[in-house]
Formats: C-alpha cells, structure tokens, sequence
C-alpha cells in the first residue's frame, strides 16, 4: 500500500501534491492510486511508435497535468521533456524518455506493493 514516507522515498513532492488536494491526505494517495498504471504510458509509447506526433504530444501534455497535479517528480521529469520536445513537432528521444517514465511507474507500484 502506497503512503506518504514511499512517495516521499521515490521523489515525489507529496508535501505540493497534498497541498493541491486541499490538504487531504488521504484524498491524495487516493488519488495517486488512481494514476498508478503504466497504461497510459504505453499509450503514449504506442503513438511515438507510429509516429503519431500530434496524438503522441495530446497523450504526453495529459500526462503532464496529471503527474504534475500529483507532484509525483520522478515521472514527471522525462514526460515534461518529451512534451517539449513534441510540442516542437519532432520525437527525438521521445520513446527513450516514454520509457524512463514508465520505469518510474513500475519502481512506484513495486515499492506501493511492499517491494
């Protein structure tokens, strides 16, 4: 089970994440919880894979909102470089940094599963 002191430890800013969450606690790791899926990284994998730039930027500026609201850093970091580069029109080293995100994702749900 996730918590404040495994989010804290993976890098995230919980103390601006709850903030945003109105100082709710537990609405935050509720929240967090329903973000804790590579699903929506894969997404956006799959649409750098067919060089969908457009869809690939609609899916990494989503992301960004999410993760940033969230203030979960650690997989922000390499989405909000992906997004600017997309934004750009080009998504050169687009899938490398889609897939530190998602490595970001996996380490989160291992630590939130106890591991």
């Amino acid at each position: 089970m996730l918590t404040v002191a495994i989010l804290k430890e993976w890098g995230a800013n919980t103390d601006e994440g709850i903030a945003r969450c109105m100082g709710m606690e537990d609405f935050y790791l509720n929240m967090v919880g329903k973000v804790l899926t590579t699903d929506d990284i894969l997404a956006l994998m799959a649409k750098l894979t067919r060089k969908d730039i457009k869809g690939a930027f609609e899916e990494a500026h989503k992301l960004k909102g999410v993760y940033a609201n969230l203030a979960l850093t650690p997989v922000l970091k390499p989405i909000e470089k992906a997004t600017d580069i997309l934004r750009g029109g080009v998504d050169t080293g687009c899938l490398e940094l889609a897939k530190e995100a998602k490595m970001q994702m996996e380490r989160l749900i291992e630590l939130g599963a106890g591991g």
